[in-house]
């Protein structure tokens, strides 16, 4: 019998050995299998950054504004030339109406010289002509009565712009021009006011006015700034379409103040500003009321009155008076830096339950 096989103690030796030797090639093995991976990785991500950077690129370039000819540029400095005079041309009339120049020039032809108590302008649009009748059948006289009561120093218009009022500016081939007018002027709903006038002689038509409802704020603008150019009164009264009147007890009101300057009358209010959007009420400049979003005090827009030196400051400085998203407010901003005096009257609460009230919600 074969004897078994023997290791001797020189082969025990080398085999340990080997082992001992094979652990860090290993180690070595996976540390480099590792690197290899991260290499991999990043020329990888580097890749895919060069070919982002690369479609940014052309994107850029296919945005990039074309160059400007001698044309074009000449034609923006028309426009900014053109934009220039417009604005040197309302400092002027700014300057010519503080002067007294243009206090006679639009006077209503049919007024006479005398001074007047008040110019009551109604408010009303292109789809009221029921409320108008209404109204002409109820507190507004008509007709003679009508004539009778401006004799007595009352003058009651319907107020009223045009359909759709548009300034053009136009700064193409070499020249420049401003076009300012109705692009509707002479449509049905023109064409029914200006019959409906001829008719009756009671309508106050706001030329450069734009009847519409975002455009009612610049409504109040317009009506004081050309009523204190057509009227000379002492007082200019805004009612809206929806208030009935106390006509003898509003001349009353007004024959009291007469010679008062400055008085800024109505139902004083206050209230919370509407700062989200589709809100009723919103108002996109609620920032500029501070943290508490609150309005200043200001006279309700359903009846409100100013003396004449405050129309006139109106009128005066047109072109320069911020609006707001409501009428009041925005007549509240224009009297709120001036010297003038608030008159809460709360007989011009239209929708109190005081009896001896001049006014109530039709």
């Amino acid at each position: 019998m074969e004897g078994l096989p023997t290791t001797t103690k020189a082969d025990r030796r080398w085999r340990s050995k080997n082992l001992q030797t094979s652990k860090p090639s290993l180690v070595m093995a996976f540390f480099s299998c590792v690197a290899w991976l991260y290499v991999a990785g990043r020329l990888w991500q580097d890749a895919e950054n060069r070919k982002l950077l690369s479609t940014l690129l052309k994107k850029n370039i296919e945005q990039r504004p074309k160059v400007l000819t001698v044309e074009d540029k000449l034609m923006v400095l028309g426009c900014k030339d053109l934009e220039r005079r417009i604005v040197e041309a309302e400092m002027d009339l700014t300057l010519a109406k503080s002067q007294g120049y243009l206090k006679h020039q639009l006077r209503q032809s049919d007024s006479s010289d005398q001074k007047l108590l008040a110019v009551i302008g109604v408010y009303t649009g292109f789809g009221s002509h029921l409320k108008r009748n209404t109204f002409r059948g109820s507190w507004m006289p008509r007709g003679d009565a009508l004539k009778k009561l401006e004799e007595r120093g009352v003058v009651i218009r319907f107020v009223i712009g045009r359909r759709y009022f548009l300034m053009l500016f136009n700064c193409t081939n070499g020249f420049n021009y401003f076009e300012i007018g109705s692009a509707n002027r002479g449509d049905s709903l023109d064409r029914n006011i200006d019959e409906e006038n001829r008719k009756t002689k009671d309508f106050f038509i706001l030329e450069g006015h734009e009847e519409a409802q975002e455009e009612v704020p610049k409504k109040a603008k317009f009506f004081f700034s050309t009523a204190v150019q057509n009227w000379d009164a002492d007082f200019y009264v805004k009612v809206d379409d929806n208030i009935d009147i106390d006509l003898e007890g509003l001349i009353g009101l007004l024959e009291r103040r007469r010679g008062q300057d400055s008085a800024y009358i109505g139902c004083m209010k206050s209230g919370e500003v509407v700062a989200e959007e589709g809100r009723p009420w919103y108002e996109p400049d609620w920032w500029k009321f501070g943290d508490e979003k609150t309005y200043f005090r200001h006279a309700s827009g359903s009846l409100l009155i100013l003396s004449k030196n405050l129309a006139q400051y109106i009128n005066i400085n047109s072109a320069s008076l911020k609006t707001y998203a409501h009428d009041d407010i925005s007549v509240g901003s224009w009297v709120m830096g001036l010297q003038a005096t608030y008159i809460d009257d709360n007989r011009l609460c239209c929708s109190s339950i005081r009896q001896d009230k001049v006014c109530s919600v039709a």
